[in-house]
């Protein structure tokens, strides 16, 4: 078999399973890959000796008879994970040189499947972006082009080396974390899947934190089946992570029948954006019209609380990172600045946060720092906590009146290019989560799925939202629309 780096991970492990082919040739087939791929900037440190040392105990785990569903399959892990004796950065400055001596828990599990590491993926630094292009590493590129123009575009943040690598073929799958739309939003930029499961769904123990009560890991891959096998070997409970959820894992893949007949879709009438695209617009209605046709009922929903969404994570999201980006002083880990004769140590933590934290990152803990302070806490971060409290409300009325999943666009547009949403004006970027905050407000699981193209030849992206703890049921009707929408485009290779 040639091209084994486009196979999705069903197909391998089945093709694993027969003894068509083994992990060492999968992964071979993945690292070739990632060298010709310098060009995307996806793969940020690779690791060929962990990988291929992790193939051979693959093969021989498979040969053996006793081997999980994601036993031998190459992925890639963003570098938010920390991952034992490998450089483990959130793409920041400040985590200069920083090799962790303990793995993430959703990295060990994954490793324990038989998962075999072909590397770190970049990201937006501490994942505070929605281009990839706050990144230590340089910008992400997508392997996707508009038409004939050679202009670079976004793979969309903060997960955007995890999207392009999937996208591109470097690797079967990767790891994501979604705070505000980082899985979903660039999933729906390259035309791929990604899951934001149930917050507390999979363990937080060993992720670089950014905000703490809206931050979970979750799979990249290429298709639904693929989603849900890697989605199992994430989750389940950990007693290190304090808001881990003690539940049992179901098979997730066991649960994709495509039948969805007398589910109940919701579409909320809220997220009708003005100056929204008309594709985005036709692909939503398209979208219903499919799942209609596979004999769901569509019923027009309200999620009125919907408009303080994003004001309401742009309180909450920086005040939990000035609180998580404290422990970066330059004094035990990461990189100190140089000091001058004289300096003491608060011109040792002054000068290594300049330093150590870009743009972006600054820009966000001092929001977070101005809305926890003494004379603004009440204004800003109490009212931004009630505002989520009414938004997760509005989900739970809807839920409770018999919607089983709810149905919107994942993003306001298709990819942009790179450097074309100016720093001048952050808020315009912000607004590419409008579709997707709400979900880690909530702590719901949200799913983005590959639909259609838009005039340029751009994926877009449907996302659909379920109940709390039931991925099982938002798989199967992510299924059911992925098969209606039969999207099958793949990008020219360019680089």
């Amino acid at each position: 078999m040639s091209d084994l780096n486009k196979l999705g991970l069903a197909e391998a492990r089945d093709a694993l399973r027969k003894g068509e082919v083994t992990s060492v040739e999968l992964t071979e087939s993945c690292l070739k890959a990632i060298d010709e791929a310098d060009a995307l900037n996806a793969f940020v440190h690779k690791t060929p000796e962990i990988a291929l040392e992790r193939a051979k105990a693959a093969d021989d785990r498979i040969k053996g008879g006793e081997a999980p569903s994601m036993c031998g399959l190459p992925i890639g892990i963003k570098d938010l994970f920390c991952t034992k004796g490998v450089p483990s950065q959130a793409a920041s400055k400040i985590l200069e040189g920083f090799k962790p001596e303990y793995e993430s828990t959703v990295s060990q599990q994954l490793a324990d499947a038989g998962a075999v590491m072909l590397g770190k993926l970049n990201m937006d630094e501490f994942a505070m972006g929605s281009s990839n292009e706050t990144s230590v590493y340089g910008n992400a590129v997508s392997p996707w082009r508009r038409g004939n123009d050679d202009a670079q575009l976004t793979p969309g943040g903060s997960s955007g080396g995890s999207a392009s690598a999937v996208a591109a073929d470097l690797c079967l799958a990767a790891t994501g974390t979604d705070t505000g739309g980082s899985i979903r939003q660039p999933a729906a930029f390259t035309g791929i899947t990604g899951i934001k499961p149930t917050y507390g769904r999979c363990s937080r123990w060993g992720i670089v934190a950014f905000a703490s009560s809206l931050d979970q890991a979750g799979p990249m891959t290429k298709n639904v089946r693929d989603a849900a096998i890697m989605l199992e070997a994430m989750c389940g409970h950990d007693p290190k992570d304090s808001t881990s959820a003690e539940l049992a894992v179901p098979n997730f893949e066991a649960m994709l029948t495509g039948d969805i007949k007398g589910k109940k879709i919701g579409i909320p009438k809220e997220y009708r954006m003005d100056g929204m695209p008309a594709e985005i617009e036709k692909l939503w209605a398209d979208g219903a019209e499919m799942l209609k046709a596979a004999g769901a009922e569509i019923v027009d929903i309200s999620l009125p609380h919907t408009k303080y969404a994003l004001p309401a994570y742009y309180v909450i999201a920086p005040a939990e990172a000035s609180s998580n980006l404290a422990r970066y002083d330059g004094v035990r880990y990461g990189r100190r600045a140089q000091l001058a004769q004289g300096d003491g140590i608060t011109e040792m933590y002054e000068k290594t946060r300049a330093e150590g934290f870009g743009h972006e990152v600054q820009r966000r803990v001092m929001v977070g720092t101005y809305v926890l302070s003494a004379g603004f806490y009440d204004a800003y971060y109490n009212r931004a906590r009630r505002v989520r409290s009414l938004i997760k409300k509005d989900f739970e009325d809807v839920f409770a009146a018999g919607v089983d999943a709810i149905l919107t666009p994942a993003t306001p547009s298709a990819a942009f290019g790179l450097g074309e949403m100016t720093e001048a004006d952050p808020v315009q970027m912000y607004l590419n989560d409008v579709f997707t905050v709400t979900v880690n407000l909530a702590g719901l699981p949200g799913i983005s799925v590959p639909a259609g193209l838009d005039k340029q030849g751009l994926p877009l992206g449907l996302q659909l939202i379920g109940r709390p703890w039931d991925e099982g049921d938002l798989l199967n009707t992510a299924y059911a629309l992925e098969s209606a929408a039969g999207f099958v485009a793949k990008p020219g290779i360019w680089w």
